[in-house]
């Protein structure tokens, strides 16, 4: 049964690619986070419970960590409503 946090058992199967390199995890990552339909912080926050503690050094966790600290930063809005008046 899949994990409601990765439907598509794309980061279950990263972490079974034995010599999978960070890069390759970048790009399983995105393509996890454009088919994901939750809550994309509390779906990684799952993931990093589920597989972070089992694999701290594999890459996957590292970008895993990496999103979520991404997601957690403020955003500075951008073009006109950045812009004094």
């Amino acid at each position: 049964m899949a994990d409601q946090n990765d439907p598509k058992e794309l980061i279950l199967e990263s972490y079974r690619i034995e010599g999978i390199t960070e890069s390759e995890c970048r790009s399983i990552f995105l393509d996890w986070a454009l088919s994901v339909g939750i809550d994309s912080q509390v779906a990684i926050a799952g993931l990093l419970e589920t597989y972070g503690t089992d694999f701290p050094d594999h890459p996957m966790t590292a970008i895993l960590k990496d999103g979520l600290a991404k997601l957690s930063e403020p955003r500075r809005r951008g073009g006109w409503r950045s812009r004094e008046r």
